[in-house]
């Protein structure tokens, strides 16, 4: 499953037609910076569940970590203009969810790798391909400064690539934040 995302409706209903078949489904959303968003965001989320995985925290703990992980890409997109709907669909939730527990998923490997304590160009250096995670976290923390977005995990993944923090100090430092409500 795939999401066609255009400003038009029409222009994504066309790439819907173009694009399905019985065995691919295409779906559309003309909230092109919320799947946008959600296309890159997840990345970085990977790389945290990835991490919570390297350090056999399990299950419960990523479950939390993504959910909490959907919360703050909804928050930082809602800001930005784009639909909370959006991110509980195809290409926030949806694409989440295997980005953050698949293992051919880039961004989580190399989450897994931190986590297992290996060193970020060590892990880099073996990969045949690009874990877009790594650069976006960068973006997804000055988004959320300019935006006045609390963006945690984000910001503890950048901390952890930047080599500013380790694996075990970033959960010390996320589960040590001021308690809060849920919704916030």
């Amino acid at each position: 499953m795939a999401v066609a995302a255009a400003m038009s409706h029409a222009v994504a209903e066309t790439v819907q037609q173009l694009l399905s078949t019985a065995t691919f489904r295409v779906y559309t959303n003309t909230d092109v910076l919320g799947v946008e968003l959600g296309g890159a965001l997840k990345n970085v989320m990977a790389i945290a569940a990835g991490v919570c995985d390297g350090l056999n925290l399990g299950y419960n703990t990523r479950a939390a970590l993504i959910t909490r992980g959907l919360a703050e890409m909804t928050h930082l997109g809602v800001a930005m203009g784009a639909r909370a709907q959006t991110f509980a669909g195809l290409s926030g939730m949806g694409d989440l969810v295997l980005t953050c527990t698949g293992p051919l998923s880039r961004n989580y490997v190399v989450g897994v790798q931190l986590g297992q304590g290996k060193k970020l160009s060590d892990i880099l250096s073996q990969m045949h391909m690009v874990a877009e995670g790594v650069t976006t976290a960068s973006a997804a923390v000055a988004l959320g400064e300019r935006y006045q977005v609390e963006m945690p995990i984000a910001a503890k993944v950048y901390a952890l690539l930047q080599g500013h923090i380790t694996p075990h100090e970033a959960v010390t430092e996320l589960m040590q934040r001021t308690l809060k409500h849920e919704d916030r």
